[in-house]
């Protein structure tokens, strides 16, 4: 375990690039329904920091939890996948 601890990370695509140093990202998961067993996916939109506004719409990103940077920003992009 590092210093920092153990910080959540998640892998999802760009969806909005349009604001400075920051970016949208939609993570799926799926879940399976309590009553009904049927597998549904959800999906979770999160800002996440791109200091160099290096990532663009469609990119496969992981991002990782990180300290409040602003009202809605909690999250900060770590790569590029593929």
């Amino acid at each position: 375990m590092s210093e920092r601890g153990l910080r959540k990370t998640r892998v999802g695509t760009v969806v909005s690039d349009k604001m400075n140093k920051s970016v949208i990202v939609e993570v799926q998961r799926t879940v399976r329904h309590a009553l009904y067993e049927k597998f549904i996916r959800l999906r979770t939109r999160l800002a996440a920091h791109d200091e160099k506004n290096e990532f663009q719409i469609g990119d496969k990103v992981r991002i990782v939890e990180t300290r409040p940077i602003s009202k809605q920003k909690r999250w900060r992009v770590q790569e590029k996948i593929g």
